[in-house]
């Protein structure tokens, strides 16, 4: 029994030690900068994938469209049609309405190859077809009457004086796929903006955690200095108001990290990340002396930012409505031309001799007399929208304009603070450092050691502050302008080539 219970302990062990060593190896460590958490969240993003699967529905819609210019080919069958019903009819000889019973059997089959007319690249609205005709028909009436017919013909469709629904559908189609283009680099952009506003708070939380440790560490030395000191009678208060020191900071430390892990996990849900893999974060202070120019920033926050494309679209579309809508109910004509040959007979085996001509030409014409001004209306709903349009532009341009300049304006006041205060971080660590070893030496109170240690921790946290002022109004700048100044190239090139 004894040995029994010793084997099932051996192998619950290795069963635990076996699923052990599989999470262990299942887990990954992430080391997390913003380059890694943007790429993480491009690929796993949700709102990106919707965005994408936008685009390619769009795409379809414009190969949709584009298929129009090609030759189509289809068929209409009536097999058969049925009619055994009463219905009246005019009877000349009579000069009177009459009742007739009909019982007619109508089998048809029409069949069609039709092609766009397009001269020098251009699509005219107008259509050449193929046409075959065939059908047919038989009338009960005491006995049966059988005829048969046959019909092949060309035949030309072409409007005039009206725009040109097929260019102005395809370049319509065009329009909205460059702007779900243009949508989806702003919306990456976005989610820039909003992944490094995460990220910023985890760098933030990492370096006070840092900071922390080290002001742990100088209150520990000190408490080491004040322990080897413990026969000196004028450290005995010391001692005690180090332990506070230093339990106050021990408190700091825990709380912190305590908030970073919260963090931690919420950036996890927010990336997709498996809960197994483990986040860290090295808060490295990346400062790079870059210039602005301020022009230059404006012309790219013109030309590279979205905004005013997506704006120069909706006006195009815009004047697209209006050109479709001053030819809604306006003066225009449509000419239809066939030429072909045909064959009526009882016999089916006859239709193909002796052929007849077979000819057609209509010239529709449309003439609006009166509507009560409602096309005029129309007309000017279109027109408002397109100043509308223009307003909206005017209106991006004074808006991109100022804050770029005030963007640009931030990120040099901040790029030389931030600069200042990484010397003043180096001095406070000097000072704390030349405190220590004169507490050591009993030149100064503990008063005012703790003071100076207390003073580097305030300013490292100043230091942070000023970083992350200059870190969010350089992403401001960026998101104005779609150029990394920091890489020295278009944002979205930055993106694609992470990608």
């Amino acid at each position: 029994m004894k040995r029994h219970r010793i084997i099932c302990s051996v192998l619950i062990a290795l069963v635990a030690l076996g699923l052990q060593g599989k999470s262990l190896a299942s887990q990954k460590v992430i080391p997390l900068t913003l380059e890694k958490a943007v790429e993480i969240a491009m690929a796993n993003s949700y709102r990106v994938k919707q965005l994408q699967l936008g685009i390619e529905r769009t795409r379809a819609y414009l190969r949709a469209e584009r298929a129009g210019l090609k030759s189509q080919v289809y068929m209409n069958i009536k097999s058969p049609e049925i009619n055994a019903i009463s219905t009246y009819k005019w009877n000349s000889i009579l000069r009177k309405d009459e009742i007739i019973r009909q019982n007619t059997r109508l089998w048809q089959m029409e069949l069609s190859i039709r092609q766009p007319v397009i001269l020098f690249g251009y699509p005219t609205d107008g259509y050449l077809s193929l046409n075959y005709k065939t059908y047919r028909y038989s009338q009960k009436n005491g006995y049966q009457d059988i005829n048969y017919y046959n019909r092949y013909f060309l035949e030309f469709d072409q409007p005039i004086f009206q725009p040109n629904r097929l260019k102005n559908a395809i370049e319509n189609a065009e329009l909205k796929l460059k702007r779900k283009e243009l949508e989806y680099n702003a919306d990456k952009i976005n989610l820039v903006g909003d992944i490094a506003e995460d990220f910023y708070q985890l760098f933030s939380m990492s370096y006070k955690n840092e900071v922390y440790k080290h002001h742990l560490g100088n209150v520990n030395r000190v408490a080491q200095i004040i322990q080897e000191s413990a026969q000196d009678t004028n450290h005995a208060i010391d001692a005690i108001q180090i332990k506070v020191e230093k339990a106050n900071s021990q408190e700091k430390v825990f709380q912190n990290q305590s908030e970073l892990r919260l963090a931690i996990s919420r950036m996890k849900r927010r990336l997709r990340i498996n809960d197994n893999d483990s986040l860290t974060i090295v808060p490295d202070m990346k400062i790079t002396q870059i210039y602005i120019d301020l022009d230059d920033a404006i012309q790219k926050g013109f030309t590279l930012n979205p905004d005013l494309r997506i704006l120069s679209i909706n006006r195009r579309r815009n004047k697209i409505d209006l050109e479709n809508t001053k030819g809604r109910n306006a003066f225009h004509m449509n000419i239809e031309m066939t030429y072909g040959l045909e064959k009526e007979d009882e016999s089916y085996r006859r239709l193909w001799n002796n052929e007849d001509n077979s000819y057609s030409v209509v010239v529709n014409a449309f003439i609006p007399l009166w509507d009560w001004g409602q096309r005029k209306a129309r007309i000017q709903a279109q027109e408002i929208g397109l100043r509308k349009t223009d307003l909206w532009i005017e209106e991006q341009k004074r808006s991109i304009k100022t804050e770029i300049t005030n963007a640009v304006e931030n990120v040099k006041e901040y790029q030389f603070r931030v600069q200042s205060m990484k010397k003043n971080v180096d001095m406070a660590k000097q000072i704390s450092g030349v405190s220590i070893r004169q507490f050591q030496k009993s030149q100064i109170s503990l008063q005012d050691l703790l003071q100076n240690i207390n003073r580097q921790k305030e300013t490292e946290f100043n230091f942070l502050d000023v970083y992350l002022g200059y870190r969010d109004a350089l992403i401001k700048l960026i998101g104005y302008t779609f150029y990394d100044y920091e890489g020295n190239m278009p944002l979205l090139e930055h993106l694609n080539r992470q990608g």
